[in-house]
């Protein structure tokens, strides 16, 4: 193995390190919730900002960390989110106040963002070889996977065994060590810098924009929701005239990317839709405790590790990421369809284990390749804005199939507090995600046939452009941030849902 492959190994090691200190954390915290609201006093209310200060954080400051990087260079804006959510990581895990540690959570929301909106642009330029590429996909992939399993079993045990600052600590020490290796080991991109284009009113209106979108889902905050389609029309009016616009018209009015976007945004509304309530199916109707339910989710995020690492590349170079996407799309909708059949009296191994798998086969080649066919046709110089583009998609579609689908299985159980009422409230709401997948199955059927081609661009020779039917390209790209409604999951939708149990 030449020194230049060991380079770029050792340089993937950093970037996914990353990476899965934000899985991490983001579960890690939704177990460790209640014991923060209790040790620092939160209200039912306020504790969902711990949650909801990191997703406004994170999902308003996407777009503009990925024209960051295009402008900057990646290396520099990663290395500057991981810093910023090293450093709040201490902020939290020393936090007195209740007020402390949501300023710290915002802070680590927004050092997330830097280097969420980046890393999978600096991966595809490290391997531009279609095999290759696919390889270190794969490994991003499992990593992430891997991380959203850890997380759940290790925030019980930090939580159980020391006390709930250690699992903000616990990235304190990884953080500085990464830190270091990636000054040493990442690739010293450039960008044209500042003079290309930063617009600091149309910064200012898209990350406020986003944020109060994001606010108005996870918050059902009526004023946000007004406010934040005026706020993002502003900013699309100010990128029309502007002379160095932040975000060029040319690639937020493209057909195949707003298409693309959809279905991404109906894949993650999805899937996070899933994984959170089927949480709460396990912990409610079931009776798990939470450390049993990370235990009982390991099967999922074990077979997307398995899948994205040794089938996915695979599959993907043979047939192409449409029709990949659509056998995945199939598998999910199977998966949803099993789950909505479960009885009252369920039992985990005969019930709950074969679709937790078919969810896994599902998950492990669907999203792969809805994010190469979402990064089809981007210019080299537009990769880091059409990610951070794709990344707020995910984001968005997270909290809204949460909100969504919390909405439809509280308002089926309505007040009762037998387990059948709350067993038919997760089944419809199960039923309705699958129409989510039927849509996204349609829109890529009908909409996605003929992908674009990746325009020529003066980056090409690093790889930076995004094929169509290529070996790997911008995957899980925003799952890091993702993970992050776990928090959501067992704040917000266990607000709605576990209302009943307060009665």
């Amino acid at each position: 193995m030449s020194p230049s492959v060991n380079h770029r190994a050792a340089a993937l090691a950093v970037l996914c390190a990353m990476s899965l200190m934000i899985v991490l954390d983001s579960t890690i915290v939704a177990v460790a919730v209640p014991d923060i609201q209790r040790e620092l006093g939160f209200s039912a209310a306020g504790v969902s900002w711990v949650v909801n200060a990191y997703l406004v954080a994170f999902a308003g400051l996407l777009l503009l960390a990925g024209r960051l990087g295009d402008l900057l260079g990646a290396w520099r804006v990663f290395l500057a989110g991981l810093a910023l959510f090293t450093v709040a990581s201490l902020l939290c895990g020393l936090a007195p106040t209740a007020g402390w540690l949501v300023a710290g959570r915002f802070v680590q929301g927004a050092g997330g963002a830097l280097a969420a909106a980046v890393v999978i642009g600096m991966i595809v330029r490290l391997f531009p070889e279609p095999g290759a590429q696919a390889r270190a996909m794969g490994i991003y992939s499992f990593t992430q996977a891997g991380g959203a399993a850890l997380g759940f079993v290790a925030g019980g045990v930090l939580t159980d065994a020391v006390s709930w600052p250690a699992i903000f600590l616990i990235n304190v020490p990884i953080g500085v060590a990464v830190y270091l290796a990636g000054r040493r080991l990442l690739p010293r991109e450039t960008g044209p810098g500042f003079a290309a284009g930063l617009d600091l009113p149309g910064a200012a209106l898209i990350t406020a924009g986003l944020s109060a979108g994001v606010y108005a889902i996870i918050a059902s905050s009526p004023l946000a929701g007004v406010l934040a389609p005026l706020l993002i029309a502003a900013f699309l009016l100010r990128q029309r005239y502007a002379r160095r616009p932040l975000i060029a018209l040319r690639v937020l009015s493209r057909p195949w990317l707003l298409t693309a976007n959809a279905a991404v945004l109906l894949i993650f509304a999805t899937g996070m839709g899933f994984q959170f309530l089927n949480a709460l199916f396990v912990q409610r109707v079931m009776g798990y405790d939470a450390l049993g339910t990370g235990l009982a989710f390991l099967p999922t995020p074990l077979v997307i590790g398995v899948v994205s690492l040794f089938v996915a590349p695979r599959v993907t170079g043979r047939f192409g990421p449409r029709r990949v996407l659509l056998a995945g799309l199939s598998l999910f909708l199977v998966g949803l369809l099993l789950l909505a059949r479960m009885p009252v009296d369920v039992s985990y191994v005969a019930d709950m284990l074969p679709p937790l798998i078919v969810m896994g086969l599902g998950v492990g080649i669907t999203v792969p390749a809805i994010i190469m066919l979402a990064m089809a046709g981007a210019a080299p110089a537009d990769t880091g804005t059409v990610s951070g583009f794709t990344n707020t998609a995910q984001q968005a579609g997270g909290a809204l199939g949460l909100s969504i689908l919390a909405v439809v299985a509280a308002n089926r159980t309505g007040a009762s507090t037998e387990v059948a009422a709350l067993h038919d409230g997760y089944v419809r709401a199960f039923l309705v995600a699958a129409g989510f997948v039927v849509a996204a199955f349609g829109i890529t059927a009908l909409l996605l046939r003929h992908p674009p081609l990746t325009p020529s661009g003066p980056r090409d020779s690093a790889g930076a452009g995004s094929q169509a039917d290529g070996g790997g390209e911008e995957v899980h790209a925003g799952l890091a941030g993702g993970h992050a409604l776990a928090d959501v999951g067992q704040g917000e939708v266990a607000d709605r849902l576990g209302r009943v149990e307060r009665n």
